[in-house]
């Protein structure tokens, strides 16, 4: 995972930030649930919808793709990918920041820490047939997926968004690859141009990332603008998320050389956007940038200003200097990318608690995407437990009051063989020969040796909505369920049994919902399949 580290240790001055706290009430009339509709853009410090209705990203970080494994993590545990993707959206998670790096990008890279036996579909997959099909299973939830590149190795991250090995070239062409290989797919929505660039170098000998200092190898603002334009020329449709930096110089003060003039408010890795206002990144299409800043706690590092005497009513000016104003000003929306904590300290359960209420309520208030759903964050834990499966209830129960769970869903598209897709799509009922009622597809995505993968898709073409809906089918004796996904699926004797799901009862009249399983035994197509009592037709 990465590693966050303060490039000062110097205390921010907040008189500087009393210039920030007039806040700008810009709420659009009206508010999309969910995550809205088509792709997103900007409208001051808003994120909206293709109708212009308010969305906000409440989401969550599921790492490993950025690491030796080249995919994600709990992968290999006993709980199936599709499961915990199920749970992030039940849980209110709306969207999905998936790091990476370079090296999982390229061709040959393996996927490595997979339980073939709970993920026989991903056998054999590489590690980006592996990231088509999360996205495209999160689409059928309604969420939405911002990718980030983490690092450009394998190895480690890196203060500028080059190395030696990892030119900037590289760094561009791999994003325009990314936006064309989701061009169309309304699920993935952007792209984090790269994660926590920071200081490195003693002033005035700085080798990091700057803002705004105006020396092109080194000023992650006008780079930024080089990648971002890049993206927007092959996919104008995405957001592009820019983090900050440590300290807008690129280097580390000396704080040893007595002259306090020298010396400048630094911050987290990647959560510095002080120089933002003064200098803002400029994109050639309007309404498309998303600043993005990451904020930690005394388990990442234990700075300064947990320290003060006032604590915690110093953080809302703090976070005001570094950040915040672009919001309260109207300048530009705020997704904080990376924010989590242990809480084992027990003022880090204070700091969470009062950084969410400084993010706001409701559907107005700043995105987010928690750190993390991995329960192996070393400095930060996760929403997951180490079974991946059970929920951390604690850091839930903060998080919980600001959620805006998925709604819904359409089926995205992807370049390649995606897998089982699932949740509700909307839109005309297809043609048919057969009564009104319902339709139904089946397709087998996958088999092996005593078992086989497939979804079952069934339309409801009656005039009503089935609410909830239940969908039934009939196999041959022998043949047994063995997992299940974007419904409740049991079996008695050869009848199979789906019930809708407690985040998506509702099956309205015109739309479709996909049910996908394993099971083991001859692979057979169901049987006399019904919604809600009703035999469904077959579509070929």
């Amino acid at each position: 995972m990465s590693r966050r580290a303060l490039a000062s240790a110097l205390a921010v001055a907040t008189t500087a930030a009393a210039g920030f706290l007039v806040a700008i009430a810009m709420a659009p009339a009206a508010h999309a649930a969910g995550t809205g509709t088509g792709y997103l853009r900007t409208s001051g410090n808003k994120i909206v919808d293709s109708t212009g209705a308010t969305v906000r990203l409440t989401g969550i970080n599921w790492f490993g793709m950025e690491t030796d494994n080249k995919t994600f993590h709990g992968l290999w545990s006993n709980n199936p990918w599709r499961n915990q993707v199920d749970k992030m959206a039940s849980l209110g998670y709306n969207t999905l920041r998936i790091p990476f790096s370079n090296d999982a990008l390229k061709a040959g890279a393996t996927a490595t820490g997979i339980n073939d036996f709970v993920n026989p579909d991903l056998v054999g997959n590489t590690p980006l047939q592996i990231l088509d099909k999360v996205i495209n299973y999160a689409g059928t939830k309604g969420m939405r997926v911002i990718l980030d590149r983490h690092r450009p190795t394998a190895a480690g991250q890196s203060a500028l968004w080059y190395t030696p090995t990892v030119s900037e070239a590289t760094w561009i062409a791999d994003w325009r690859m990314l936006a064309q290989r989701y061009a169309g797919n309304t699920t993935v929505i952007g792209a984090d141009l790269h994660n926590e660039p920071h200081a490195e170098g003693t002033n005035p000998n700085a080798t990091g990332a700057c803002w705004g200092c105006g020396v092109e190898s080194r000023d992650w603002r006008l780079a930024a603008e080089r990648a971002g334009n890049a993206i927007l020329g092959v996919q104008p449709n995405w957001l592009i998320f820019v983090e900050g930096v440590s300290c807008p110089s690129g280097g580390l003060s000396n704080v040893w050389d007595g002259d306090p003039s020298n010396d400048e408010s630094c911050g987290w890795w990647g959560g510095n956007l002080s120089k933002a206002g003064e200098f803002p990144v400029r994109l050639n299409v309007a309404n498309r940038l998303v600043y993005s800043p990451h904020e930690y706690a005394i388990s990442v590092f234990h700075q300064d200003w947990f320290d003060e005497p006032n604590y915690p009513a110093n953080m809302p000016a703090l976070w005001d200097g570094f950040w915040g104003y672009l919001y309260k000003q109207n300048v530009a929306p705020i997704m904080m990318g990376e924010f989590g904590s242990t809480l084992a300290d027990p003022k880090d359960k204070v700091w969470l608690q009062e950084l969410m209420r400084y993010t706001g309520t409701g559907v107005d208030g700043m995105s987010f995407t928690y750190w993390s759903w991995n329960p192996n964050s070393g400095d930060t834990g996760g929403i997951a437990l180490d079974d991946w499966t059970n929920i951390n209830t604690e850091k839930q129960a903060i998080l919980q009051p600001y959620l805006i769970p998925p709604v819904g869903g359409g089926t995205p598209t992807s370049p390649t063989t995606s897998g089982p897709t699932g949740g509700t799509t909307t839109g005309p009922p297809p043609t048919t020969n057969g009564p009104l009622g319902c339709q139904v597809t089946y397709q087998q995505t996958n088999a092996w040796q005593g078992g086989f993968q497939g979804n079952v898709t069934v339309r409801n073409n009656s005039g009503s909505a089935a609410n909830p809906w239940s969908v039934a089918w009939t196999w041959p004796s022998g043949v047994t369920l063995g997992s299940g996904w974007n419904a409740t699926v049991t079996q008695s004797g050869t009848t199979v049994t789906a019930a809708a799901p407690t985040w998506s009862p509702s099956l309205p009249a015109g739309s479709s919902v996909t049910i996908g399983f394993t099971a083991n035994g001859t692979a057979s197509p169901p049987g006399n399949v019904r919604l809600n009592g009703a035999t469904c037709t077959a579509t070929a």
